[in-house]
């Protein structure tokens, strides 16, 4: 299958991307709103990857080109840009396309970062609200580190809870999440349940601010 990572030259994105070229057969595409940032970032990927023996070849394109190319885009963007962003490449996107959000709303005082909550309810449900009527929208990877993610040597060991109102979507994206080692994808409910989800994201964040053993902190419910 063809991921198109729109953003995917940011740390969520590099993570992902290198986890499924890594771990899986599926094609990944980077996307930029500057096609030559995405180009230079896939070419990094791929010496990454050569250097652990790992021979994959990864495109980069504007974003609008990358969803174009691809069935699963995810929005690996920050969310102030998400709806934007799939205004942008609207056009580009099928009945047969999924779209996965990752973002989390956060604003950071003095005493740390606290959930934005959208008037929308989630940024998932801003998302879902901006795509093409027959485009179903995915809620995923909102509570994972990046750092640990993009570092290949780590052992994940972490959960990761999904949202959808449309099941075969969601079992999709939850096959494309259990195809990277030691991530387990959690069925969370719908996507009115998007916002417990990406508020428990600051909380992380502050979590590993105050602890100097848990930079990269995921979490696994038992």
């Amino acid at each position: 299958m063809r991921i198109a990572l729109l953003g995917g030259t940011g740390d969520i994105g590099e993570g992902l991307a290198l986890r499924w070229a890594y771990h899986t057969d599926h094609e990944v595409v980077i996307g930029s709103r500057d096609p030559d940032k995405a180009r230079a970032k896939a070419e990094e990927y791929e010496t990454e990857l050569s250097s652990r023996g790992v021979d994959r070849k990864i495109n980069g394109f504007a974003n609008e080109m990358a969803a174009d190319r691809a069935r699963i885009v995810v929005l690996a963007v920050p969310a102030y840009h998400a709806s934007d962003t799939v205004e942008s490449i609207a056009d580009s996107l099928d009945d047969e396309d999924i779209l996965v959000t990752p973002a989390t709303g956060m604003q950071r005082d003095d005493d740390g970062f606290h959930y934005h909550r959208p008037g929308a309810g989630s940024v998932t449900q801003l998302v879902a609200e901006a795509a093409p009527d027959d485009v179903p929208v995915v809620g995923a990877f909102h509570n994972l580190a990046a750092g640990r993610l993009a570092d290949l040597d780590a052992d994940l060991g972490i959960d990761t809870l999904l949202v959808a109102d449309d099941d075969d979507a969601k079992d999709i994206v939850r096959l494309l999440a259990d195809g990277i080692d030691g991530l387990r994808p959690l069925d969370a409910g719908g996507l009115a349940n998007a916002p417990e989800i990406e508020a428990v994201t600051p909380l992380l964040i502050n979590v590993a601010m105050h602890n100097d053993d848990l930079h990269n902190l995921g979490i696994r419910f038992h």
